[in-house]
């Protein structure tokens, strides 16, 4: 009975009947084995689409083409990204949602103004803190559209940016152009919050936001004009709290901002280095070259004295220059310790900047709150003196 079978199977006319059908079969098994593999690898919110800038670096052939987002939801930002309808996802990526870093190096200096214009024994102002905290998503989403409109000839040329929005044909420069206007509308409303004062100082960065991508083709020096750019919070947070600037305070903190975006992205810029020489624009990064962490160093040393000038204008007490020394030994360790020709060192290095500013601003809180303590002690001793 079997071997009946098992000649009919091997029939000619037999074969050239269920070969298609077996290859289907094995086709379709092999297909749900792709679909396991790629899910396992996958992990919630870190899921790589054909948008992804580093998938081909990264992942597999195999692996690079799966779209898991819509397998699973997270919190994280590009979990939300990959969760959006898919004609929204290119508008998100556009404002760099995903990679929500730079919102933070564009927050951080608003938060430690903020802090500092805090009355003593008080936190700071939360309505202010959240006030800021939209408005520098809104603007740094706004300058990474200008950014981008403006280098799209640049990013097509370059693997890191070369599947961006704008340069991969996935958003138009007209469309690019009315989600700018989008967004700088609702900045502008977020600006309107603040008083007259602010309201003018603020608008006198605009011109910074829209220059600052063209500096790369003129000078190797365009983190400097970064740090201008992102540390402009510095002096808005305080105004917005009390009024007007106090130079005394306002101007040690923007210098020490300034300096710390020329450490955290010249350490960024020797990702692209060798791209950069190819297209033909400048950083710093080519600018120091083998002399970086020469650099570097100097530019601590002024943003360390800056803080230490800073605190000593506001009245901080101990716990802001504990936080202030903790910063000293992050930056000792970042400049000591990276690898200025490993890109995957560099971003992690970049990326950990955000602790550092959130570890400043702690002390900051800390060191305001303080101040009260040291106002009941004084009390204290006037009251034990007079008796």
């Amino acid at each position: 009975m079997m071997s009946t079978r098992l000649l009919t199977l091997l029939e000619p006319h037999t074969l050239k009947k269920g070969l298609p059908q077996i290859c289907a079969a094995h086709l379709s098994s092999l297909r749900r084995q792709h679909e396991n593999i790629a899910t396992a690898f996958c992990q919630p919110g870190s899921c790589f689409n054909k948008s992804d800038d580093h998938k081909q670096r990264i992942w597999p052939p195999l692996l690079a083409g799966h779209n898991c987002g819509r397998r699973f939801f997270s919190l994280t930002p590009a979990g939300i990204v990959n969760a959006a309808p898919a004609s929204v996802q290119p508008y998100l990526r556009l404002m760099r949602l995903d990679k929500p870093i730079g919102t933070w190096l564009l927050y951080l200096p608003c938060t430690w103004s903020i802090g500092l214009a805090a009355d003593p024994g008080c936190l700071p102002d939360l309505r202010m803190l959240a006030l800021f905290g939209v408005g520098a998503l809104l603007m740094r989403g706004a300058g990474c559209t200008i950014n981008d409109m403006w280098d799209k000839d640049f990013d097509v040329k370059v693997s890191r940016t070369a599947t961006r929005p704008i340069a991969s044909g996935e958003i138009t420069p007209f469309q690019a152009l009315v989600f700018l206007g989008g967004q700088l509308s609702l900045a502008l409303g977020v600006l309107l919050c603040l008083n007259y004062y602010s309201i003018a100082l603020g608008t006198a960065s605009l011109s910074l936001v829209v220059t600052y991508p063209l500096m790369k083709r003129f000078t190797y020096w365009p983190q400097f004009v970064l740090g201008l750019t992102f540390n402009w919070g510095a002096l808005l947070g305080w105004s917005a709290v009390k009024g007007s600037c106090d130079c005394s305070v306002c101007l040690p903190l923007y210098v020490s901002g300034v300096m710390w975006t020329l450490i955290y992205d010249t350490i960024y810029a020797h990702q692209d280095k060798d791209d950069d020489l190819k297209v033909g624009v400048k950083s710093t990064a080519l600018r120091f070259q083998e002399n970086t962490k020469l650099w570097l160093s100097g530019f601590t040393g002024v943003m360390l004295s800056g803080l230490v000038l800073t605190g000593a204008n506001a009245d901080q007490t101990l716990p802001y220059y504990c936080a202030v020394s903790a910063v000293a030994i992050h930056l000792a360790h970042q400049i000591y310790a990276v690898d200025i020709n490993r890109p995957e060192d560099c971003w992690e290095k970049f990326a950990s900047n955000r602790n550092l500013g959130l570890l400043l601003f702690l002390g900051i809180v800390t060191g305001n709150l303080w101040k009260k303590r040291n106002v009941h002690q004084c009390e204290t001793q006037l009251n034990s003196i007079s008796n």
